[in-house]
């Protein structure tokens, strides 16, 4: 009997992937370029023409386990979030308010109930235009809620809330730590150039609107296609059943009262008071300890609920920490900067047809070894404006290609704090979240190609 191949565990493929970037320390050689402080972006960028290489300090595959552990190290604000909120949730959950409300809505919506997903999507699409997507991760159960509702699966619940805070987060409308910083670098005025990147926030909102939804029609069609099915069948305890939630109490609206009012302080404070993750992880367990209060559930019973919910989590924020080790990896190895000398030019040598297409796809990889949004403007935007002034491209286009490369491939890689967090917080591994998602980011691919070549062929500007 032939045996069934089984797919690598989440910790094996990052396991892997660590592994390999260790192996290209020994391959590409380190280098480095001088680095200035910006005046106006307040930050470190590097100087064109300083890139020179260092003497060659491969990182040894015995550190691997040392680097795993600094990787959780500098991920713990994050890893904690995952946790606290595990536990918050797990206290919400067990009052039956979020079960109550989407049993109403099935109602509400049995005749329309596919127009859910654009709404969720638009939300959070609009929200993220001004804010990381990070703020947003203690949304997902909330979404998987709303999702198994109607039938569908965490898939969707969570795509809904992360695919539609990825399109206003990439195509970089209103966003001060892409678009802002890149176009400061550029010499652009602050959020020029604002119509045609609203466009293409609506074309990527449509396009990814119907890929959930012909994703969500064929699984509820039938439910063995999800990738997912085999956790939705542990799960059916969570799921909504009109005939066990069919009436929202009284104790249920004073617990929606308490996670809206909490949801409010703390999207206020991500962005009036720039709040980081651990001001959020400290609303969040204000919102478990009311939320369990307000319905009437011992101290004991909060804690207890709190200790399930944050024990199922482990797995995932255990994740987001390895993950963080690819990327000291490299940075340690000195080979980023190589990187992006080595893709520079070898933009400024493809045919003219593919050069705007070439900078898209070369901000998509970099951002595989660069996770951070500023951080890759600081680094890639120096290099990168020249080689638009040389092939003819605006750069309020260069600016573009940027956005789409350093935003829409956070959606497939382990190195994303953000898809980490979002897939971790509902208990789905990263192999069944890709068997979802590479097709959506093909097509995410094919999508920015033809919008970035379209800007070319307008001069898109100003500049």
């Amino acid at each position: 009997m032939k045996k069934k191949f089984a797919f690598p565990n989440t910790y094996v493929i990052i396991m892997a992937i660590i592994v390999l970037a260790v192996l290209l320390t020994w391959i590409i050689p380190p280098g480095e370029f001088e680095r200035v402080k910006d005046e106006v972006s307040k930050q470190m960028i590097i100087i064109p023409g300083t890139f020179q290489y260092l003497e060659k300090n491969p990182i040894s595959f015995l550190q691997i386990p040392l680097y795993i552990m600094k990787g959780l190290a500098k991920s713990v604000d994050i890893i904690f979030l995952v946790i606290v909120v595990g536990g918050t949730f797990n206290i919400i959950i067990e009052t039956g308010m979020f079960q109550s409300i989407a049993a109403k809505m099935t109602k509400v919506f049995s005749k329309n109930e596919i127009l859910i997903i654009p709404a969720f999507t638009t939300i959070f699409a609009l929200a993220c235009t001004t804010m990381g997507v990070n703020t947003f991760i203690g949304f997902a159960p909330i979404g998987v809620i709303v999702a198994r509702s109607i039938g569908y699966d965490a898939i969707v619940g969570v795509a809904m809330v992360c695919l539609g805070g990825a399109i206003g987060f990439s195509t970089g409308t209103f966003n001060p730590f892409t678009t802002g910083v890149a176009q400061s670098l550029a010499g652009l005025p602050l959020f020029s150039g604002l119509g045609y990147r609203f466009f293409c926030l609506i074309v990527f909102l449509i396009v990814t609107n119907v890929y959930i939804i012909w994703y969500a029609k064929r699984i509820k069609k039938n439910p063995e296609l999800s990738t997912v099915y085999e956790m939705e069948m542990e799960n059916k305890k969570i799921e909504v059943s009109s005939k066990h939630y069919d009436t929202i109490e009284k104790k249920h609206y004073l617990v929606l009262l308490v996670v809206i009012a909490c949801f409010a302080i703390l999207i206020y404070g991500s962005q009036k008071w720039e709040w980081k993750l651990p001001e959020n992880g400290a609303i969040f367990i204000w919102m478990g300890i009311l939320s369990g209060a307000v319905y009437g559930f011992s101290p004991n019973k909060i804690a207890e609920e709190f200790t399930k919910g944050a024990r199922k989590l482990v797995f995932g924020a255990l994740m987001i920490g390895m993950a963080r080790a690819i990327a000291l990896v490299l940075t340690d190895g000195k080979i980023l900067d190589t990187t992006v000398f080595f893709l520079g030019n070898l933009l400024v040598n493809l045919p003219s047809m593919l050069q705007a297409i070439g900078m898209f796809i070369m901000q998509l990889l970099i951002n595989g070894i660069i996770t951070s949004g500023s951080g890759q403007a600081a680094v890639t935007m120096p290099i990168m404006l020249p080689v638009a002034d040389i092939i003819g491209m605006t750069k309020q286009t260069s600016v573009l290609a940027f956005n789409f490369g350093d935003g829409l491939s956070n959606y497939v890689l382990p190195t994303s704090s953000a898809l980490m967090g979002f897939i971790a917080m509902v208990g789905i591994s990263y192999n069944n979240w890709m068997k979802f998602m590479w097709k959506l980011f093909v097509i995410w691919i094919i999508t920015g190609s033809a919008l970035i070549i379209i800007a070319n062929m307008i001069h898109y500007g100003p500049f």
